[in-house]
C-alpha cells in the first residue's frame, strides 16, 4: 500500500500551485491519496491575507490527479506546528505511514517513489525514524559512492515516517530539564548540527514554534536516524519572504545538487551504517557554536517552564 501524501497549505496561492503541480508529475501520484490541511486566518488577519487564504482554498478544490483527495479547512489559525502535529497524527494513525510536504516544496518526479520504497524497505529497521527527500549542499568525499546516507537530524522539507515512530513523541518536551544541565547530552543532540540545542531552548522559551525541533529531540532520545538521498529530490521555494517561519534568508543551506537522472537508480542498502566522514561533513555544514550555557537565571526559567508544561495537556 502506498503512503498517503499530506499537504499543509495556508495563504500562498502561487507556492501551493507549484507544489501541487510538481506532485502531480511524480510517479505514483495517480495511485496515492492526498490529504490537504488548510490553516485558517489569524484573529488580526488583514483583508489581503484573508483573500490569499480564500484563493488557496478555492484552488485546492480544483485539484485532480490523485487517487482520492481529502480536504480539511480550519476555521481558526492553528499555526504550522499544531497543524503538522495534528494533521500527521490523524492520517498516520489510520494508514501506518505518511509522506509530508508543505506548500513550498517542489518535488522531483521520483520523490514519491523514493519515499515509498524507503518506507517499505526500512519499515523494520528501528534505528531509522524518518525518510527525507531533501539534501543540503555539504561536500561528499569522492570515495562515498552510496546513493543514500543517514544522520542524526530529521528533515522537514519533504519527508516520510511511520506511525510507530511518530505516535510516542512528547510534544510538550517535559523531560528536558536535565538535558540542559548536561554538556554531554547537548553534544549528542547536536550531532546533527550545533544549532539544534539552541533551537530546543528557544522552543521551550516560546521564542519559536517548531514541530521539527521537537521531532529531532524525539530522534535523539531513541538514538535514531533520518535517511536521505545524496542527490536531493525536492527543492524549497519558500525563502522569498512569503513564509511565516522562513521569511527572506540566505538560501545557501538549501541549495544542493538536484537528481537530474531520467531513470530511477537509487539503491537502498540493508543495515545501513552511519558514515563518520559524511556525518562530520553534515554536522560542520551547520556551523560550529558552543553548547547552551546554563546560568542560574536560565536554570530558574527552565524549572518554571517545565512545571508549567507538566500542568498543561495541550499541544504547544
Amino acid at each position: 500500500m502506498l503512503a498517503p501524501i499530506i499537504l499543509f497549505v495556508y495563504n500562498r496561492p502561487w507556492h501551493t500551485q507549484q507544489t501541487v503541480e510538481a506532485l502531480q508529475c511524480c510517479e505514483l501520484a495517480a495511485d496515492s491519496d492526498l490529504f490537504i490541511f488548510a490553516d485558517g486566518p489569524k484573529l488580526d488577519a488583514s483583508e489581503e491575507q484573508k483573500n490569499k487564504i480564500s484563493e488557496v482554498r478555492n484552488y485546492i478544490h480544483t485539484i485532480q490527479g490523485f487517487a482520492n483527495i481529502f480536504i480539511e479547512e480550519a476555521e481558526k489559525n492553528k499555526g504550522l506546528a499544531n497543524s503538522v502535529i495534528s494533521g500527521v497524527s490523524k492520517v498516520i494513525k489510520k494508514y501506518g505511514k505518511a509522506i509530508v510536504v508543505e506548500d513550498d516544496i517542489v518535488a522531483h518526479p521520483f520523490f514519491l517513489r523514493f519515499i515509498n520504497e524507503a518506507l517499505d524497505f526500512y519499515r523494520d529497521d528501528k534505528k531509522i525514524y524518518s525518510i527525507g527527500g531533501f539534501n543540503y549542499g555539504f561536500p561528499f568525499s569522492p570515495k562515498y559512492t552510496k546513493d543514500i546516507y543517514i544522520v542524526h537530524r530529521a528533515e522537514s522539507c519533504g519527508w516520510g515516517t511511520w506511525a510507530d515512530r511518530w505516535k510516542y513523541v512528547d510534544w510538550n518536551i517535559k523531560d528536558t530539564q536535565s538535558f540542559f544541565y548536561s554538556k554531554h547530552k547537548q553534544k549528542r543532540f547536536n550531532r546533527g548540527g550545533d544549532d539544534m540545542s539552541g533551537m530546543l531552548r528557544e522552543q521551550l522559551e516560546g521564542k519559536i514554534d517548531s514541530w521539527a525541533i521537537r521531532w529531532d529531540y524525539h530522534l535523539y532520545k531513541h538514538n535514531a536516524y533520518c535517511l536521505r538521498p545524496v542527490k536531493t529530490l525536492v527543492d524549497n521555494i519558500g525563502f522569498d519572504g512569503s513564509g511565516i517561519h522562513c521569511g527572506t534568508m540566505d538560501t545557501s543551506n538549501y541549495t544542493a545538487e538536484i537528481n537530474k537522472t531520467s531513470q530511477y537508480n537509487i539503491h537502498l542498502e540493508k543495515n545501513i551504517k552511519e558514515d563518520r566522514k559524511v556525518a562530520k561533513s553534515f554536522h560542520d555544514f551547520w556551523g560550529v557554536s558552543p553548547h547552551v550555557t546554563i546560568t542560574k537565571k536560565i536554570k530558574r526559567k527552565i524549572k518554571k517552564m517545565v512545571k508549567g508544561l507538566y500542568k498543561s495537556h495541550t499541544i504547544c
